[in-house]
């Protein structure tokens, strides 16, 4: 009788793994991850279905020569295997959770901890490690989109409750729209969903980004402890590394951030410079100036991480180019890092009454903004 107990129980947790989409790396099939395309004018995106990620971006030049803007690998099935999150969809926590662990009404929780003693990006098996399923794609035509779907289930990394989570790619002229949207379906759940993608506006395989220059639209930041876990409290970037209210050369301070090989830090944006049509809220720019690409970042979200890409090493990527330290630029708009340990912080709980949606609005050309023109 205990057999037959222990088997059962066996076939019950298999199931539950397999129709809630938590197969392991080994158990994974490599034959349902699959490459998606988007066509709009000059854009052409990539996506895969593994972990929602976001492939490719290929766009011209001031020269109108095309060239792919994102980090990444030949083949989709190649991300099953990639540390660096490479322009993943990143939760259902992203960023850091101290101590892997945090108190929800009364209920404390115990997370899967994957740096040290913290959770970063939401366990061993966060969202960029499953494979999603495909709702809706429009290849081409006036809106070319793919929506993606995934069920994460009562406990999965210690998380609590079931969650309904979405992540739409729209093209639209010049521009892409990420929406991630998620639905707690029977208890309060902390959500912080992120895509994850490295940006090289001279191209993928053209070097490091330290001549691009940023502007980013945060008056403050979120300050650190050794662990590179916020303490608390917010920090003016005036008279620090961080200050890129008005445009600055990446490289020009970098060298000024040891404890993190550069920048990995989370901006509290302003509130004022919205989009107008949009109504998001203006987080950052970038220009790249052999190329003359510029890209405009726009978003709902109340923080932003500035990441150079400090610990990608020897990381063989697409067309066999090879990816270093300092090779590309995220812009992680979010919640707070740790924000479910900072009653301060913005609230990162979801409820069955209070869903969750996280837009970004990536604006893409060769036109340079007024305040960039002297570089």
């Amino acid at each position: 009788m205990t057999k037959i107990f222990m088997l059962l129980c066996l076939l019950f947790l298999a199931f539950s793994g397999f129709v809630n989409g938590s197969m392991n790396k080994k158990e994974k099939n490599h034959d349902d991850i699959k490459l998606f395309e988007l066509k709009k004018g000059d854009l052409t995106l990539k996506v895969t279905n593994w972990g929602a990620t976001l492939v490719s971006l290929v766009l011209p030049d001031k020269n109108g020569k095309l060239g792919d803007i994102v980090l990444g690998y030949d083949t989709p099935k190649a991300y099953t295997n990639d540390t660096s999150y490479f322009g993943a969809t990143v939760g259902r926590v992203a960023n850091r959770i101290g101590g892997a662990q945090f108190t929800l009404n009364g209920t404390h929780y115990k997370l899967i901890a994957n740096e040290g003693n913290n959770t970063l990006h939401g366990g061993t098996r966060g969202f960029s490690d499953v494979l999603w399923k495909v709702e809706r794609y429009v290849r081409e035509g006036d809106q070319p989109l793919i929506k993606f779907s995934y069920h994460s289930f009562d406990g999965e990394q210690g998380f609590p409750g079931d969650l309904k989570v979405t992540v739409s790619y729209i093209l639209g002229k010049n521009s892409l729209t990420i929406i991630m949207q998620a639905k707690a379906l029977n208890k309060p759940t902390p959500v912080n969903l992120v895509n994850h993608a490295y940006w090289n506006l001279g191209n993928h395989n053209s070097g490091n980004i330290l001549d691009e220059v940023v502007q980013i639209f945060g008056s403050k930041f979120t300050p650190i402890d050794k662990n590179l876990i916020p303490t608390g409290k917010f920090s003016s970037v005036k008279g620090t590394p961080y200050d890129f209210l008005k445009p600055q050369i990446v490289g020009t301070r970098i060298n000024q951030l040891p404890k993190t090989n550069g920048y990995d830090i989370n901006y509290v944006l302003n509130k004022g410079k919205l989009e107008k049509k949009e109504g998001l809220k203006v987080a950052a720019i970038v220009m790249d100036k052999k190329s003359g690409r510029v890209m405009k970042l726009s978003t709902n979200a109340p923080g932003l991480q500035f990441y150079s890409a400090n610990f990608v090493k020897n990381d063989k990527g697409k067309g066999g180019f090879v990816y270093q330290p300092r090779s590309a630029l995220c812009l992680e708009s979010q919640a707070f890092p740790d924000s479910v340990n900072h009653p301060k912080f913005p609230s990162t709980i979801v409820t069955k009454e209070k869903p969750y949606k996280h837009v970004m609005l990536l604006k893409f050309s060769t036109n340079v903004p007024h305040a960039f023109s002297q570089f």
